[in-house]
Order: structure tokens, then sequence, then C-alpha cells
């Protein structure tokens, strides 16, 4: 793992070389294209382009515009603190195009430099086949309870087209395809799509495959959802900032439940955190605990599990903690 360095010092050794003003924001991406490949009209097809803050200094993304009014982009978080990541959401306007479309988009810092990175999209929208609705939506559901919801496949062409099978990549969603109609080179299917109770808590965004008889064999499928966990940290993930050798910082953590529960234990791998004392007797629906951070003598990134222990059985909510040390 880098150490984490502060945005003016990698611009030292960037002077000088080609596109120096622009590629200390690119090296925030974690990739700057993507193909979604054949697309049904009207599937909601997203992706996000991730992006870390990987310097000391807060970075701000300002804006960000696409080329073509077949991509709508947006700004997932867009002010980042050191080691916090956002997105830049690309989606697709599939109901209001047809065929082999790409766009530009281009995103735009403000802090704490001024930079724009070039993202890139492509996409064949397909004018024969059509969902509804647009994507799979499981909503909330609570860990440990399954789910099911359907989303109608409609085929419009070739009076032999079929889908042949249905690939998941989630190993907790399955899914089959059941035809329901055909006449007159019109297909329709219902697409049955299963989330086993053993899914993890945490959101659900992943997609199942289509395989058709057709040129275009693979047709994907947005599935989205949140698994709730009887117990819910805020914040998902602890930063506690940078911090000098040797001093201490506090933050605090907040668990929630949707029931009232109590707090058995707060431990962690690494004795530079420490937990303020719960009272393992009083049972409350939220408990607010003081996490202090003290900074060893070595500069660089702390990064730690956080266990917490409830009497709710097996919902034994786990967290990232990290710091970084910095002389500066």
């Amino acid at each position: 793992m880098l150490r984490k360095v502060s945005l003016f010092c990698v611009l030292a050794l960037l002077i000088g070389s080609p596109g120096w003003g622009q590629e200390w924001a690119r090296k925030m991406f974690e990739t700057t294209s993507h193909d979604f490949g054949s697309i049904a009209r009207n599937a909601k097809a997203e992706y996000e382009f991730v992006l870390s803050n990987i310097y000391l200094e807060d970075v701000h993304v300002a804006s960000v515009r696409s080329s073509c009014g077949c991509t709508s982009p947006r700004i997932k978080n867009p002010l980042l603190k050191t080691y916090e990541k956002g997105a830049i959401v690309a989606s697709i306007n599939s109901g209001s195009f047809l065929g082999q479309k790409g766009a530009t988009l281009t995103v735009t810092i403000d802090k704490p430099l001024y930079a724009e990175v070039q993202l890139h999209v492509r996409a064949y929208i397909r004018n024969d086949v059509v969902f509804s609705p647009s994507s799979v939506q499981l909503g909330e559901v609570d860990q440990g309870v399954p789910a099911d919801t359907k989303v109608e496949v409609s085929y419009s062409g070739r009076s032999d087209w079929r889908i042949v099978g249905v690939k998941s990549a989630n190993p907790h969603v399955t899914a089959k395809a059941i035809q329901k109609r055909k006449d007159f080179g019109r297909v329709a299917y219902d697409l049955l799509v299963h989330l086993d109770e053993n899914a993890p808590a945490g959101f659900v965004r992943d997609h199942v495959m289509l395989v058709t008889n057709d040129r275009q064999s693979q047709i994907p499928v947005l599935v989205e959802g949140q698994v709730l966990s009887g117990i819910t940290v805020s914040p998902s993930s602890l930063f506690m900032g940078v911090v000098e050798p040797g001093k201490k910082i506090t933050k605090p953590l907040v668990v929630r439940g949707k029931k009232p529960f109590r707090v058995l234990s707060i431990t962690c791998d690494d004795d530079s955190f420490e937990f303020g004392t719960t009272d393992e007797q009083a049972a409350k629906t939220v408990h607010v605990i003081p996490v202090t951070f003290v900074a060893g003598a070595e500069a660089g990134r702390v990064a730690k599990t956080i266990r917490i222990q409830t009497d709710l059985g097996q919902m034994t909510p786990e967290l990232a903690a990290y710091a970084v040390i910095s002389t500066r």
C-alpha cells in the first residue's frame, strides 16, 4: 500500500512530464472507460466510475458534463477527504436512443487544484427487446429473509427467438425465464429473480445475463436492492483523520438496532484504537460509542477492522477504521 502523500509533492514530481496537469486527477479513478455491450430498450443501465482521494488534501468534484444526450452523468459524494471514495455515475438513456451510442464525460475538479478528467462509455441499445419495469428492484429486504420479484421481457422480431438460459455472478441471486406468450414474431417471458436468505447485509447491485439464441447472445438485466441488518453502524467506514505522531483524536460511532439491544464488546486487532465504555445492562435502540485513535511514531496509513458484538446473536457488525499519520 502506497503511503499518503501531499498532492503538491506529487505535482512537483510530475512537472515537466506530458499532461502533468491532469495526471494527478486521473490517478484517482479505477477505470476511465466502460462498454455496456448490448442492452434492451428502456433498460436501466448504469455504471459507476469509482474514484478515491489518494492525497492529503480534500478533493472536490465540481461538475460533470456529457458530450451526448444518450448518457446522463451525476456525481456521487462530490467532496472527498483522504481515502474517501466517490463515483461518477453514467446512465444510458435507453428509452430515448437506439443503436450504437457513445459519450465522453468530462469531470471537472476544482479543489485542491483545477483539473479535468475524461471518461468514456458506449452501448448498443436494441430496439427488439424491452424490459418492464426497466430493472429488477428488490427493495429493502431484512437479512435472513428471501425475496422474489419479476420483470417482463418482451421481444419482437424473429419467430424462433428464445431465451436459452440465465446467468448470475452473485451466488445469492438466481433467476429463470418462463415463456408466457408467443405469437407472430412476438415473444414474452417472465424473468423470475430470487434473492436467498443467506445474502449478506449491504447493497445489492449486480446483473443477471439473459442468454439468447441470437447473435447478440447476452443481454444484462440490472438487479438492485438493499439487505438490511438488524444492526447498522454509522458511519459505515470510520476515517479518524490526518493525525500527527503521538497525537490522539476521538470520533463518535453510532450503532442502531430495530429493537433494543446491548453492546457486549467492541474489539480491534490494533491497540491504537480505544473505545469508550458501554453499559452492557442497558438495552436500547441507539448506542453512541466514542472511538479514540492514538497515532504511533511511524508515518503512513493505518487501516484496521472494528468488530462489535451484541446480544442479537449472529448479527455482528464489522467496519473498516483507518487514519493517516503525517508529520506535515
